[in-house]
């Protein structure tokens, strides 16, 4: 179980609908068991996003995410080693103890309700500005020119 003490955060009770429903849409993405596990996954790898995501894509999905979300977004301060993707996962699953396949899970699950909150655009933008690997996250095809 995911147990990231600098990210689990004190809930605030109730919940906003817009978050309601972006851990529901996490819940079923990721085939989680309870609400309170979707709130789990949705506060780590967002944290983990906003230790990568920088500049005018930080705020702008800052402001296209449910309020709890856009908080554990913003929260974290921008790290200036930058990650691929697979680093992401791996960095996470050392900060958490979980695995690499359990965190690849996770993050899938959670960038889906992302892509939903932030519009093809913004995601686009997103991905052009982090490097190689984060596109298969969001679930869309990595394209590489060829050489």
């Amino acid at each position: 179980m995911i147990s990231d003490a600098h990210v689990l955060l004190e809930h605030q009770q109730p919940y906003g609908t817009a978050y309601e429903q972006m851990l529901e849409k996490v819940r079923h993405e990721g085939a989680y068991p309870t609400r309170e596990r979707a709130d789990e996954a949705v506060r780590l790898v967002l944290a983990a996003l906003g230790r990568r995501l920088t500049g005018d894509e930080r705020v702008d999905l800052a402001a296209r995410l449910p309020r709890e979300a856009a908080r554990t977004l913003t929260a974290q301060v921008p790290d200036t080693e930058p990650l691929t993707g697979w680093g992401f996962v791996q960095d996470l699953a050392a900060r958490t103890g979980d695995s690499p396949a359990t965190i690849r899970w996770d993050t899938g699950s959670v960038f889906a309700a992302v892509a939903d909150c932030a519009g093809p655009e913004l995601v686009t933008r997103i991905l052009e500005r982090l490097p190689a690997g984060y596109a298969l996250l969001f679930g869309r095809a990595e394209l590489t020119a060829a050489a």
